[in-house]
């Protein structure tokens, strides 16, 4: 159902790929997470505390209709600090290993200069697709 994209000769990804083809499914688009919890209520001011927090909001979200973390195959990531994000990178690898294991979908992470959520340092919107 899912083929990972790797062109001839391009040098292999770390910690995403390139592109991700999905043949049937379900698809499934997740609106941008931030660090708070489903209550609403923020547990980290600090970078990786928040992208831990925002990844396992996009989990519950997809656990809805029955998803899992391999069945993503799109992550938008939103920083609003390039070094903050550089220098969690760390703490944020193992969160994601955590969460997601060794499944890397396709992912974009851009620089922002604000979130409507003013205590957020990051939002990530992803898509998935589970199969039939």
């Amino acid at each position: 159902m899912m083929r990972i994209l790797q062109p001839p000769g391009w040098a292999k990804p770390r910690g995403f790929s390139n592109g991700i083809a999905v043949k049937g499914g379900t698809a499934v688009y997740i609106a941008g997470q931030v660090g708070w919890t489903g209550s609403g209520a923020w547990q980290a001011t600090d970078f990786a505390g928040q992208f831990r927090q925002a990844l396992r909001n996009v989990l519950e979200v997809l656990a809805q209709p029955g998803g899992r973390a391999e069945h993503i195959v799109r992550l938008t990531w939103y920083v609003i600090d390039r070094e903050e994000y550089l220098a969690s990178l760390a703490a944020v690898g193992a969160a994601y290993r955590e969460l997601m294991g060794k499944h890397y979908p396709a992912m974009t992470v851009v620089q922002v200069s604000g979130l409507v959520e003013a205590r957020a340092r990051l939002e990530i919107e992803a898509t998935a697709v589970i199969p039939d």
